[in-house]
C-alpha cells in the first residue's frame, strides 16, 4: 500500500522513480596488505579523490565550483590524513583507519557550536566516501539509474553536481534545508527535492513519487496517484514550455507595471542556458571562480569579464567583486580557523584587507567597462566607510589606467545590501545602486542559518521584518535616485515575487533557468491599489 511522508519543499516539480539510497559504503570490504602497502593505497585513494574533485571543479563555474572548493582545500591539507596514517603504522587496515579518522573529524564538525561547521559535516562525509570508493574500487555515486530518486541523510553540493540529472530524477533527504546550497542548485536545474523527512529516509525503498511543490514523498504510489502526478507533471512541463516561448518578451503585470528581469551568472556555462535577448541584463555576475592563481592575473580576469560583456550585447552587466569567506574559502586568501566565518572576514572586508588583489580586480573591471555598461558591486558592505574606501581604490586605479595605453571606462560602483545594519541605514550610503541579497539578509535578520535544517522554518524571506527592510532599502533608493534590485534566491521564488513587488522592487535577478517562469509569474500579478513599499 502506498505511504505518504511529509517533509519540507526545497525544489518544485514532480518526479517518479526507483529509490536509490546513498549510504556510507557500510557493507564494502577489502583485503589488508602490509603497512607499506596500506599506506600507499590510502595515499593513492586520497590523490585520486583530490583529482576527481579538481576535475569536477574544472567542469563547473562560479557558485557551483566554489561550493566544493572547501572539499578540495581539505583534500590538499596533509593534516586530514595524519590520524589515518598513524593508525596504519599500528597495523590498522587503510579503510578502517580512514573511516575512524574521518568519523572523528565529522563528529567534531557535527558538534561544533557554529552552524557553518555543522553544515560542512556533509562535505566531510562526501570526502570520506569518495576516498573509500577508490579504496574499494567502486564506481562513483554519479552513475545512477536514469530517473532515480536519490535518498540520503544529506547531500553535499559536490555529490549533486556529480550526478547527471538530464534523464530526470529527484532528491529526498532526511535532513537538509530549503535554503541550503544544494537546494539552490536543485531549483536552478529543476530537480524536484523534499528535505527534512527525519529518520524515515533510511527505510525508503521501491518506487517513490517526489512532490517538491507540496513537500511530500509517496512510497509505492498507486496507479491513480501516479497517473494524476504524471498529468500534473505534463501540465507543469507545458506551462514551462509556454513560458520559454515568451521568455524574450517584456515582463509586465496585468496592470501594465514593468519589471526588469535580469540573470545571475556564475560562470560561462550559464551563458548557454538562454539567449541574452531574454533578459534585461546581468544583475549579478559572481567572480568566486577566481582561484588563488587567477587573483593576481589581470589579463585572465579581463578576458573573462569581456566574454560576459560581449554575451550581454549592450545590456547592463553587474559584476560582483570577490565574495570570498563564509562558506566560500580560497586557500591563501581567506582566514582559517574563524569561530564563525559567516560573521567574520567576508566580501569587501577581505578585499580591503588584500588591497593589492582588490586593485587588480578593479583594473580588470574598468578595462572591461570600455565595452559597455558595466557596474561593479561590492558584497557584504556594512558601513559607509567601506564604500568610501573602495571608491578611493577605484579612483586610484582609474588614474593608473589613464596613464597607460589600454582602453578603460569608469564603472558605476554599487553595493549588495545583505547586512541588516546596512539595510536599515541604506540612506547613508553614497552607492550608485543597491542590490538586495535576500539569502544573507534573511539569514542574519532571522538568526537562522541558511544550511540549518533545524531552523529552516525561521529563515523566511517573507518574514514581516525582512520585507520591511527590503521596503526601506527601496525607499532609500528612491530618495537617492538610484536603482534597487533583488538578486537573492527570493527573486526566483514565484511564491515571493508578489511580496517583493508590493515592497516596491521593480528589478529581479534570477538564475537563468528560472527566468521564463519568473516572467510568467509576473504577468499573472495585478498591483492595482497596492501602496508600493508601504
Amino acid at each position: 500500500m502506498e505511504r505518504r511522508i511529509s517533509g519540507r519543499t526545497a525544489s518544485d516539480g514532480l518526479a517518479i522513480g526507483p529509490a536509490t539510497i546513498l549510504h556510507a559504503l557500510d557493507g564494502a570490504s577489502r583485503s589488508k596488505g602490509s603497512i607499506a602497502e596500506e599506506h600507499a593505497v590510502l595515499a593513492t585513494a586520497v590523490a585520486r579523490a583530490r583529482e576527481a574533485v579538481a576535475e569536477l571543479i574544472g567542469q563547473l563555474a562560479g557558485d557551483a565550483a566554489e561550493l566544493i572548493g572547501f572539499q578540495l582545500a581539505l583534500l590538499e591539507d596533509d593534516a586530514l590524513t595524519e590520524t589515518a596514517y598513524a593508525q596504519i603504522e599500528r597495523g590498522v587496515a587503510a579503510d578502517v583507519a580512514w573511516r575512524a579518522a574521518m568519523a572523528e573529524e565529522i563528529a567534531g564538525y557535527e558538534t561544533a557550536d557554529d552552524e557553518y561547521f555543522r553544515a560542512r559535516a556533509s562535505d566531510l562525509a562526501d570526502i570520506r566516501d569518495r576516498v573509500l570508493r577508490h579504496l574499494f574500487g567502486l564506481a562513483d555515486d554519479g552513475q545512477l539509474l536514469d530517473g532515480a530518486i536519490v535518498v540520503a541523510r544529506d547531500l553535499a553540493p559536490s555529490a549533486f553536481l556529480g550526478i547527471d540529472w538530464s534523464k530526470g530524477g529527484g532528491i529526498v533527504l532526511g535532513e537538509g534545508s530549503p535554503t541550503s546550497h544544494v537546494a539552490m542548485l536543485a531549483r536552478g536545474r529543476g530537480v524536484p527535492m523534499v528535505v527534512g523527512l527525519g529518520h524515515e529516509w533510511e527505510e525508503l525503498t521501491g518506487q517513490l513519487l517526489v512532490d517538491g511543490g507540496r513537500g511530500v514523498v509517496v512510497v509505492d504510489p498507486g496507479v491513480e496517484h501516479v497517473d494524476a502526478a504524471r498529468a500534473e507533471g505534463e501540465t507543469l512541463t507545458r506551462r514551462k514550455a509556454e513560458a520559454v516561448a515568451r521568455q524574450c518578451e517584456q515582463a509586465l503585470t496585468r496592470d501594465g507595471t514593468a519589471v526588469a528581469v535580469l540573470v545571475n551568472i556564475s560562470g560561462p556555462a550559464d551563458m548557454t542556458v538562454l539567449p541574452a535577448a531574454a533578459c534585461d541584463g546581468v544583475g549579478l555576475a559572481r567572480t568566486e571562480f577566481l582561484t588563488a592563481n587567477l587573483l593576481h592575473d589581470e589579463e585572465a580576469q579581463v578576458s573573462a569579464y569581456t566574454d560576459l560583456m560581449r554575451w550581454a550585447d549592450g545590456r547592463p552587466v553587474t559584476i560582483r567583486t570577490l565574495d570570498a569567506g563564509g562558506d566560500k574559502p580560497i586557500p591563501g586568501y581567506t582566514i582559517d580557523g574563524e569561530s564563525n566565518p559567516f560573521l567574520g572576514l567576508r566580501g569587501i572586508r577581505l578585499s580591503l584587507r588584500h588591497a593589492d588583489i582588490f586593485r587588480i580586480q578593479l583594473r580588470a573591471l574598468a578595462r572591461a567597462a570600455a565595452l559597455g555598461p558595466l557596474k561593479v558591486m561590492l558584497p557584504m558592505v556594512t558601513n559607509a566607510a567601506e564604500l568610501d574606501a573602495a571608491r578611493s581604490h577605484l579612483r586610484a586605479v582609474l588614474a593608473e589606467l589613464a596613464d597607460s595605453n589600454v582602453a578603460f571606462a569608469e564603472p558605476a560602483l554599487g553595493m549588495m545590501v545583505e547586512v541588516p545594519a546596512a539595510a536599515l541605514a541604506a540612506q547613508n550610503f553614497a552607492a550608485d545602486f543597491f542590490s538586495i541579497g535576500t539569502n544573507d539578509l534573511t539569514q542574519y535578520a532571522t538568526a537562522a542559518s541558511r544550511d540549518g535544517a533545524e531552523v529552516a522554518d525561521y529563515a523566511d524571506v517573507l518574514h514581516p521584518g525582512v520585507l520591511a527592510m527590503i521596503a526601506h532599502v527601496v525607499r532609500a533608493g528612491r530618495v537617492r535616485g538610484v536603482e534597487v534590485s533583488v538578486c537573492g534566491d527570493a527573486a526566483g521564488d514565484v511564491r515571493a515575487i508578489r511580496a517583493l513587488l508590493e515592497a516596491g522592487v521593480r528589478a529581479l535577478s534570477v538564475s537563468p533557468g528560472l527566468l521564463p517562469l519568473v516572467k510568467a509569474a509576473i504577468r499573472e500579478l495585478d498591483l492595482v491599489g497596492i501602496a508600493e513599499g508601504a
